[in-house]
C-alpha cells in the first residue's frame, strides 16, 4: 500500500512517498482504508523534531482520519465492515483510574495517532475498535477528517477547563486554524460574544461568517485596546490561548477580573510571562489544556452530525501533494483544516 513516512526530522522535503506492507489488524482492532486525514499543526512540529521527544523512525504522521471499516478482529462486535467511521485521534490503556472514570486524555500512556504511535497518512491501518466512531451518511470523509483533534480540543477548553457559561464573552486567538474556527462555533452556539483574531482582512471576513461579533487583524491593531473598547473597558470572560509567546501579553491584558485563559498550545513560543499582581488582584485564571477525554469527542459530535457545528475545510489535495500541504499550513496561507485523500 502507499503510504507517506519520514526517515528522519526536517522540512517538507523529509516526507516520502513509499510503498510499505498492508497492516494485519490483532482481535481487538479494526481494519480501516483511510479516505481522509487532515492537517495540524502538531504534524510540523513531529516532522521537524520535537525537543526532548524521540519517534520510532520511520514514521507516519496524521492524527486526524476518518475512512471506511474493510474488516473487524474476532473481538470487536460494535464496529462492522462497510462502515463509515472517525477515528479518535487520542489513544490510552483503557484500564488506568483516570481512563474509567472518564479522564483518558489524563492517562500515563496517552498518545495521539500520528505522535506517540503511526497515523493516517497512508492507505491502510490497524486501530483499536473503541477509536472508531461511526459517521452519518450526509457528512463527506473530507468534513469528518477535519473535526476530530480540533473540535475535541475547543470543546474541552472552553466546557471542562474554562467552565463557559453561556453569554459570556470570549476572545479567541487566530481563529483562522482549525482550532480556532471551532471556538468560534461552539463559542457562539452557546450564545457568546465572541471576539477572533486573524492576520488578514480575507481571514477575518470568514471568521464573521463563522459568527464572530468583532474580528481583529493581530498583525495591525492592538487586541487588548480593541477588546476593551468592544466590552466598555471590561475585558473577556474567556481568553482561548493557543498563538503562545506573540499574543500572550495581549491576552492577559484583554481578561476581564474574574476571568480565564485557557491555552492548549504555543506555536510561536512557550516563554510567557505573567505579572503575577495582576493576577491575584483581579482573581483570574490560568488553564492548561491538553486534548480532552473520548466522552467529550462524543459530546462535540453531536452537534457536528446535527449541523449545528461545521468543520471548516481550506482545501483537498491528494496524499502525493503532502509536502504543498504541510508548506501551506507553515506559511499559514490556510482557513481551517487541510485535507489529504489517499
Amino acid at each position: 500500500m502507499k503510504a507517506v513516512r519520514i526517515h528522519q526530522h526536517g522540512g517538507p522535503e523529509v516526507l516520502i512517498q513509499e510503498d510499505i506492507p498492508e497492516p494485519q489488524i490483532r482481535p481487538d482492532e479494526i481494519l480501516l482504508r483511510v479516505r481522509a486525514v487532515s492537517l495540524n499543526h502538531l504534524d510540523l512540529f513531529v516532522r521537524a523534531g520535537i525537543p526532548g521527544q524521540k519517534f520510532a523512525m520511520p514514521h507516519i504522521l496524521g492524527s486526524d482520519i476518518a475512512g471506511e471499516v474493510l474488516e473487524t478482529g474476532a473481538l470487536t462486535g460494535r464496529i462492522k465492515p462497510g462502515q463509515r467511521v472517525l477515528l479518535s485521534p487520542g489513544l490510552s490503556c483503557r484500564q488506568c483510574e483516570r481512563c474509567v472514570s472518564g479522564s483518558d486524555n489524563r492517562c500515563a500512556r496517552y498518545t495521539l495517532l500520528g505522535s506517540g504511535i503511526p497515523g493516517g497518512y497512508r492507505e491502510l491501518m490497524a486501530v483499536p475498535e473503541y477509536a472508531a466512531i461511526p459517521i452519518p451518511d450526509d457528512l463527506s470523509f473530507e468534513d469528518a477528517a477535519a473535526v476530530p483533534l480540533v473540535f475535541l480540543t475547543a470543546w474541552h477548553m472552553l466546557f471542562s477547563r474554562a467552565r463557559l457559561e453561556a453569554g459570556e464573552d470570549v476572545l479567541v486567538l487566530a481563529a483562522s486554524s482549525g482550532v480556532g474556527s471551532a471556538a468560534v462555533q461552539i463559542a457562539k452556539l452557546f450564545h457568546c460574544r465572541v471576539i477572533a483574531t486573524a492576520g488578514s482582512d480575507d481571514k477575518r471576513a470568514k471568521a464573521a461568517e463563522l459568527g464572530a461579533d468583532l474580528t481583529i487583524d493581530h498583525y495591525r491593531q492592538d487586541i487588548s485596546a480593541e477588546v476593551k473598547k468592544f466590552t466598555n473597558r471590561r475585558g473577556v470572560d474567556v481568553v482561548f490561548e493557543h498563538v503562545g509567546e506573540a499574543t500572550w501579553p495581549k491576552s492577559m491584558e484583554s481578561l476581564a477580573a474574574g476571568g480565564r485563559l485557557v491555552t492548549c498550545g504555543a506555536t510561536t513560543g512557550f516563554d510567557a510571562k505573567i505579572d503575577l499582581r495582576y493576577l491575584f488582584f483581579k482573581q483570574q485564571s490560568v488553564l492548561g489544556s491538553f486534548m480532552g477525554p473520548l466522552g467529550d469527542l462524543h459530546r462535540v459530535l453531536r452537534f457536528v452530525f446535527r449541523k449545528q457545528l461545521r468543520p471548516v475545510v481550506d482545501k483537498v489535495l491528494p496524499l502525493s501533494a503532502v509536502r504543498e500541504a504541510h508548506e501551506r499550513l507553515e506559511n499559514k496561507e490556510q482557513f481551517g483544516k487541510i485535507v489529504l485523500v489517499p
